[in-house]
């Protein structure tokens, strides 16, 4: 068995992998979009511009690894990833008052 075959993400099959990049979709955007909130908090109250740089680049970072594996699984294992997000955005949305989700 060659390194290719041990990481072939399309042997899994889709009744276990699409569950499971729903819910780590799910917890990336629970992580983005709290960052993001976060940043948000620190730009407008005058925190540091560093950790809100860090904060920023630490969210796209960890998106794009997450999309990016998902994309090793298939395009129905990324849309459902992206589900994943957009609930976890719906949820944080939803949080604040007067917020549009």
């Amino acid at each position: 068995m060659d390194e290719l075959t041990m990481i072939d993400l399309h042997a899994v099959p889709l009744s276990l992998s699409l569950p499971i990049c729903f819910a780590v979709g799910l917890l990336l955007g629970l992580a983005y979009f709290s960052a993001l909130r976060r940043t948000t908090e620190l730009i407008l109250g005058g925190g540091s511009p560093l950790l809100a740089a860090v904060l920023t680049l630490g969210r796209f970072a960890g998106l794009g690894a997450g999309f990016y594996l998902a994309v090793l699984a298939g395009g129905f294992a990324l849309l459902t990833a992206l589900g994943g997000v957009l609930l976890a955005r719906r949820l944080i949305l939803g949080k604040t008052e007067g917020g549009r989700a």
